[in-house]
């Protein structure tokens, strides 16, 4: 292809529909990075073509193209939303009606940043676009998007890379530092296809990525104690049988018969609310495991919903039947599923629409720590785990990290593949072994360096046996948490806002 054939085919696909099309490309690809599928330098083509497709856009234009590629990601990334609908008795037309609504409004995110990128753009040169300003409002927009209306963490670009060479970064700088080198990986790409190639940004990347593959092989945290002997009970119910009444006692047989199957564990996990009612109703039983398992030096770790009568509160809990009987309660509760943000606005709506309402209240803000088996742990329940800023409050006093959740209200879709992902960066960025118990999987034991050591079988009954390590110790991410990188991010944006400014007072 000649140079001019080549310029001519660039500027068909900017403009019209080509341009709007390859962004919507960009955003079927980039859910395929993540897993089950693991294509983690799609995490770099997509943004790449949506950063090519913003290129000589009008800001209207760029947010329109947002939007199309947030569509499309969402869309294809996330769609087992839906499946939970289906558990709630929600009629299929409404359920796939809430899955569009949910979808277009996520879209935003990316559509606004088009937009703002659109107007900030204008009088900076084609490398300060690609190297500075769009990787950092893409980080400033992954933030955003993970905190707003309790936050949506989904298909950040950062947990791509769970099992590729950059991971390694991910002690120091965390999700939303390993989503910048994405990004800017992303910018010298582009650049790369330009009349001169940058030398400079292009040997910053292979730094980036090679340095990544050797800090791999970095250990930031210390043994602090002996290994000890766990088992995870993924107990498999049904959803939709999970409270039946006539099902109580048959789950309860299951729980209660496999850890005193496997007693010999000094730490056994049960999932998020594997008991099929309120704590109340169970005080016996868990006072008589409680003493019967300490009888044999074994802890029981569990999950319940618990009814606080004096508050009138429905709340999401893990109870530590160990020495004393101590809980946690959820603090970061899931939007809809749990509890519904603008409420005085949606709650009509949802109730026109015969949508469940959800009816839980979130726990104190208190760092999510637990005693067993000697030491300090961190227990996250279900959403929880999503979100570093939750893991960081416990550390690091907390020597490993527990994750407990049912993972059933995702079906058989990719959902759960991408929260267990998402656990293995929390137990890379701290440095911490983390235990994860699930209803129907996946269940897994993942090591300080996020690799997965054991793992069940899906809609089994299993029990995982492994071994616990405790660790000591803080990683660098763990000690700065998100504040420099975000402090950079925005600094950037502000220069970029402040040169925008003067130009418009030049012009």
């Amino acid at each position: 292809m000649t140079t001019e054939a080549a310029r001519s085919l660039a500027i068909t696909l900017h403009h019209g529909w080509w341009g709007d099309g390859l962004a919507l490309i960009a955003g079927l690809l980039l859910p395929f990075a993540f897993a089950p599928y693991g294509f983690f330098p799609l995490a770099v083509l997509a943004p790449a073509l949506l950063f090519y497709s913003w290129e000589g856009c009008d800001s209207r234009r760029a947010g329109f193209r947002g939007w199309l590629f947030g569509l499309a990601m969402f869309g294809g990334g996330v769609f087992w939303i839906r499946v939970s609908f289906t558990f709630s008795a929600v009629d299929p037309l409404v359920a796939g009606l809430l899955m569009a609504g949910f979808v277009a409004v996520m879209a935003l995110y990316p559509a606004l940043l088009g937009l703002l990128l659109g107007c900030l753009s204008s009088n900076l040169s084609r490398p300060l676009r690609l190297l500075m300003l769009w990787p950092a409002a893409w980080v400033l927009m992954e933030w955003l998007r993970g905190y707003l209306f309790s936050g949506f963490s989904w298909l950040q670009l950062g947990y791509s890379q769970i099992d590729a060479p950059l991971s390694g970064w991910a002690p120091l700088v965390g999700i939303f530092g390993l989503g910048w080198m994405m990004a800017f990986t992303a910018g010298v790409l582009l650049l790369c296809f330009g009349r001169r190639l940058p030398l400079f940004p292009l040997l910053l990347v292979i730094f980036l990525w090679g340095s990544g593959a050797g800090l791999q092989h970095v250990s930031w945290t210390d043994v602090s104690g002996p290994a000890l002997p766990v088992a995870l009970i993924q107990g498999n119910i049904p959803q939709e049988q999970k409270w039946l009444p006539e099902m109580r006692a048959p789950i309860l047989e299951r729980y209660v018969g496999a850890s005193r199957a496997n007693s010999e564990a000094r730490l056994i996990i049960w999932p998020e609310t594997a008991l099929p009612g309120f704590a109340h109703r169970y005080t016996d039983l868990l006072a008589g495991l409680r003493t019967e398992m300490r009888a044999r030096n074994t802890e029981v770790l569990l999950g319940l919903p618990v009814w606080q009568r004096e508050g009138k509160r429905n709340l999401n809990a893990a109870t530590m039947l160990g020495d004393g009987t101590d809980y946690y309660y959820k603090r970061h509760l899931v939007p809809f599923g749990e509890f519904l943000p603008m409420a005085n606005l949606l709650r009509p709506i949802l109730r026109r629409l015969g949508a469940p309402l959800p009816d839980f209240s979130p726990g104190p803000d208190q760092p999510p720590l637990l005693s067993m088996v000697g030491t300090l742990a961190a227990v996250l329940i279900c959403y929880e785990v999503a979100f570093a800023r939750d893991v960081l409050p416990a550390l690091p006093e907390a020597a490993f990290l527990v994750n407990i959740s049912n993972d059933a209200w995702f079906g058989n879709s990719i959902g759960p593949h991408q929260h267990l992902e998402m656990a293995r960066m929390r137990a890379l960025e701290s440095g911490r072994y983390l235990l994860r118990a699930t209803n129907t999987g996946i269940s897994a034991v993942v090591s300080p360096a996020g690799k997965v050591l054991a793992r069940s079988p899906q809609f089994e009954f299993h029990v995982l046996r492994a071994s616990l390590t405790p660790m000591a110790g803080a990683t660098p991410y763990v000690r700065m948490g998100n504040t420099p990188i975000l402090l950079a991010a925005l600094c950037l944006l502000l220069l970029a806002a402040w040169r925008r400014l003067r130009g418009v007072r030049e012009g």
